[in-house]
């Protein structure tokens, strides 16, 4: 009974961090925005299913403990497909946590606040460009030296 109450409220904490996430996604709007800017309106269902499907994918390999990059590297050119996978999910993982970020500071009109106080006519590309490359910078540094 005890294990039944536990898995029970580990799956309604997953279901509500879930929809929170799906929640925000939603109310900044980021895949109709994404599906605007690139001329692809039409594909906005396949990219919502490309987010469910992905949540679902991720959470069954976390749950199930899977290390891809070992089952990979036991083939003949496993390792060079293993690294080409984890820095392809990279790539896509910054591109989403970027996207999301620059909608969320779309939607608290953050951006515009900022630009007018400063009073900035032209350059506000640069300046996301600059906070990006920071932020990008401070990443590397984190994992690749300060994790030794």
């Amino acid at each position: 009974m005890k294990y039944i109450a536990l898995a029970l409220t580990g799956m309604a904490g997953g279901l509500i961090i879930s929809a929170g996430i799906f929640a925000l996604i939603t109310s900044t709007k980021l895949l109709s925005r994404l599906a605007a800017k690139t001329h692809t309106g039409k594909y906005a269902r396949v990219y919502e299913e490309c987010v469910i499907l992905g949540g679902i994918i991720f959470n069954v390999i976390y749950i199930k403990e899977m290390n891809l990059t070992e089952l990979i590297s036991e083939t003949v050119f496993g390792t060079y497909i293993a690294i080409a996978l984890v820095i392809l999910f990279a790539l896509f993982a910054g591109i989403f946590v970027g996207c999301l970020a620059v909608a969320l500071a779309e939607a608290l009109k953050a951006t515009a606040v900022f630009s007018r106080r400063i009073k900035l006519r032209y350059g506000m590309g640069y300046i996301i460009f600059a906070v990006a490359i920071g932020k990008m910078t401070g990443s590397l540094i984190q994992f690749f030296v300060m994790d030794k």
